[in-house]
Protein backbone atom coordinates (compact mmCIF):
# COMPACT_ATOMS: atom_id res chain seq x y z
CA UNK A 1 0.00 0.00 0.00
CA UNK A 2 3.07 2.31 0.38
CA UNK A 3 4.18 1.78 -2.71
CA UNK A 4 1.16 2.63 -4.56
CA UNK A 5 0.50 5.90 -2.17
CA UNK A 6 4.07 7.06 -3.11
CA UNK A 7 3.45 6.76 -6.64
CA UNK A 8 0.34 8.14 -6.45
CA UNK A 9 2.23 11.38 -5.20
CA UNK A 10 4.90 11.28 -7.70
CA UNK A 11 2.04 11.22 -10.04
CA UNK A 12 0.57 14.61 -8.61
CA UNK A 13 3.70 15.82 -8.56
CA UNK A 14 4.35 15.49 -11.94
CA UNK A 15 0.83 17.04 -13.37
CA UNK A 16 1.77 20.10 -11.00
CA UNK A 17 4.84 20.85 -13.60
CA UNK A 18 4.84 23.69 -15.65
CA UNK A 19 3.64 22.40 -18.99
CA UNK A 20 0.91 19.78 -17.64
CA UNK A 21 -0.78 22.02 -14.49
CA UNK A 22 -3.25 24.37 -17.05
CA UNK A 23 -4.30 21.28 -19.01
CA UNK A 24 -4.97 18.56 -16.24
CA UNK A 25 -6.81 21.22 -14.29
CA UNK A 26 -8.93 21.75 -17.03
CA UNK A 27 -9.73 17.76 -18.29
CA UNK A 28 -10.56 17.59 -14.38
CA UNK A 29 -13.71 19.75 -14.92
CA UNK A 30 -15.30 16.66 -17.12
CA UNK A 31 -17.27 13.76 -14.98
CA UNK A 32 -14.86 10.66 -14.43
CA UNK A 33 -11.50 12.43 -15.01
CA UNK A 34 -9.43 12.69 -12.27
CA UNK A 35 -5.50 14.13 -12.23
CA UNK A 36 -4.28 10.54 -13.19
CA UNK A 37 -6.53 10.52 -15.73
CA UNK A 38 -6.21 13.82 -17.30
CA UNK A 39 -2.29 13.54 -16.76
CA UNK A 40 -2.38 10.28 -18.91
CA UNK A 41 -4.50 11.86 -21.92
CA UNK A 42 -2.14 14.86 -22.17
CA UNK A 43 0.94 12.54 -22.37
CA UNK A 44 -0.14 10.40 -24.33
CA UNK A 45 -1.90 12.54 -26.96
CA UNK A 46 0.95 15.33 -27.07
CA UNK A 47 0.13 17.88 -28.93
CA UNK A 48 -3.87 17.98 -29.61
CA UNK A 49 -3.65 20.92 -32.05
CA UNK A 50 -1.71 18.31 -34.61
CA UNK A 51 -5.66 16.79 -35.08
CA UNK A 52 -7.26 19.19 -37.74
CA UNK A 53 -10.67 17.61 -35.94
CA UNK A 54 -12.43 16.33 -33.35
CA UNK A 55 -13.08 12.88 -35.50
CA UNK A 56 -9.77 13.25 -36.24
CA UNK A 57 -8.83 12.71 -32.45
CA UNK A 58 -11.37 10.38 -31.67
CA UNK A 59 -10.05 8.22 -35.12
CA UNK A 60 -6.37 8.23 -32.70
CA UNK A 61 -7.77 6.52 -30.29
CA UNK A 62 -9.85 4.29 -31.71
CA UNK A 63 -13.49 4.94 -31.05
CA UNK A 64 -14.69 5.33 -34.68
CA UNK A 65 -17.02 2.61 -36.09
CA UNK A 66 -15.39 0.65 -38.79
CA UNK A 67 -17.46 -0.24 -42.05
CA UNK A 68 -17.39 -2.34 -44.87
CA UNK A 69 -18.50 -1.17 -47.39
CA UNK A 70 -16.92 -3.48 -50.45
CA UNK A 71 -19.79 -3.10 -53.39
CA UNK A 72 -23.30 -0.78 -53.42
CA UNK A 73 -23.96 -1.91 -49.57
CA UNK A 74 -22.62 -0.63 -46.33
CA UNK A 75 -22.12 -2.76 -43.14
CA UNK A 76 -21.35 -0.47 -39.86
CA UNK A 77 -19.16 -2.68 -37.19
CA UNK A 78 -17.79 -2.09 -34.08
CA UNK A 79 -15.24 0.80 -33.05
CA UNK A 80 -11.72 0.21 -35.10
CA UNK A 81 -9.67 -0.20 -31.69
CA UNK A 82 -6.69 0.90 -34.24
CA UNK A 83 -5.50 4.17 -31.55
CA UNK A 84 -3.76 4.39 -28.78
CA UNK A 85 -5.35 1.47 -26.57
CA UNK A 86 -4.50 3.00 -23.06
CA UNK A 87 -6.21 6.39 -23.54
CA UNK A 88 -8.52 4.62 -25.22
CA UNK A 89 -9.41 2.66 -21.89
CA UNK A 90 -9.06 5.72 -19.80
CA UNK A 91 -11.84 7.11 -21.49
CA UNK A 92 -14.48 4.15 -21.62
CA UNK A 93 -13.64 3.37 -17.94
CA UNK A 94 -14.26 7.90 -17.33
CA UNK A 95 -17.78 7.54 -19.27
CA UNK A 96 -18.96 4.93 -16.71
CA UNK A 97 -19.71 8.25 -14.90
CA UNK A 98 -22.18 9.29 -17.27
CA UNK A 99 -24.52 6.55 -16.13
CA UNK A 100 -25.13 7.63 -12.23
CA UNK A 101 -26.69 10.91 -11.20
CA UNK A 102 -28.84 13.18 -12.44
CA UNK A 103 -28.86 15.56 -15.14
CA UNK A 104 -27.37 18.80 -14.40
CA UNK A 105 -25.63 17.18 -11.15
CA UNK A 106 -22.46 18.58 -9.96
CA UNK A 107 -20.90 17.05 -6.95
CA UNK A 108 -18.79 18.85 -4.29
CA UNK A 109 -15.96 16.77 -5.10
CA UNK A 110 -16.55 18.04 -9.34
CA UNK A 111 -17.19 21.34 -8.05
CA UNK A 112 -13.80 21.34 -6.59
CA UNK A 113 -11.92 20.00 -9.21
CA UNK A 114 -13.43 22.98 -11.07
CA UNK A 115 -12.46 25.25 -8.61
CA UNK A 116 -9.58 27.85 -10.28
CA UNK A 117 -10.61 27.24 -14.05
CA UNK A 118 -11.88 29.95 -16.07
CA UNK A 119 -15.88 30.52 -16.26
CA UNK A 120 -15.60 29.68 -19.74
CA UNK A 121 -13.77 26.09 -19.32
CA UNK A 122 -16.32 25.41 -16.96
CA UNK A 123 -19.20 26.52 -18.85
CA UNK A 124 -18.02 24.47 -21.34
CA UNK A 125 -16.98 21.00 -19.45
CA UNK A 126 -20.90 21.27 -17.31
CA UNK A 127 -22.21 21.66 -21.29
CA UNK A 128 -20.27 18.70 -21.87
CA UNK A 129 -21.17 16.53 -18.80
CA UNK A 130 -24.99 17.45 -19.32
CA UNK A 131 -24.81 16.63 -22.66
CA UNK A 132 -23.26 13.36 -22.67
CA UNK A 133 -25.12 12.31 -19.52
CA UNK A 134 -28.60 12.72 -21.17
CA UNK A 135 -27.10 11.15 -24.18
CA UNK A 136 -26.13 8.00 -22.18
CA UNK A 137 -29.35 7.68 -20.72
CA UNK A 138 -31.14 8.46 -24.07
CA UNK A 139 -29.01 5.25 -25.99
CA UNK A 140 -29.83 3.15 -22.49
CA UNK A 141 -33.47 3.66 -21.76
CA UNK A 142 -34.99 4.75 -24.98
CA UNK A 143 -32.71 2.90 -27.61
CA UNK A 144 -32.34 -0.06 -25.87
CA UNK A 145 -28.35 0.00 -25.91
CA UNK A 146 -26.69 -1.88 -23.92
CA UNK A 147 -24.76 0.07 -21.17
CA UNK A 148 -21.44 -0.97 -22.86
CA UNK A 149 -22.48 0.04 -26.70
CA UNK A 150 -23.56 3.19 -24.74
CA UNK A 151 -19.66 3.99 -22.38
CA UNK A 152 -18.12 3.38 -26.25
CA UNK A 153 -20.53 6.64 -27.51
CA UNK A 154 -20.25 8.41 -24.46
CA UNK A 155 -16.13 7.79 -24.48
CA UNK A 156 -16.20 8.78 -28.22
CA UNK A 157 -18.15 12.12 -27.71
CA UNK A 158 -16.05 12.68 -24.42
CA UNK A 159 -12.73 12.73 -26.43
CA UNK A 160 -14.53 15.00 -29.19
CA UNK A 161 -14.81 17.65 -26.07
CA UNK A 162 -11.63 17.24 -24.95
CA UNK A 163 -10.16 17.80 -28.14
CA UNK A 164 -11.89 20.86 -28.63
CA UNK A 165 -10.99 22.14 -24.65
CA UNK A 166 -7.22 21.07 -25.50
CA UNK A 167 -7.35 23.15 -28.91
CA UNK A 168 -9.48 26.11 -27.30
CA UNK A 169 -12.47 25.56 -29.38
CA UNK A 170 -14.63 26.41 -26.71
CA UNK A 171 -18.08 26.64 -28.54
Amino acid sequence: MDKIERLDRCIEELSLRDEYREKTKQLSCFLGIKTHTALAVVVETGDFRRFSSAEKNACYLGLVPGENSSGPGQTRLGITKAGNRHVRRLLVEAAQSYGRGQVGYKSRELKSRQSGNTPEVIAYADKANERLRRKYYRLVLSRGKSSNEAKTAIARELSCFIWGMMTGKLS
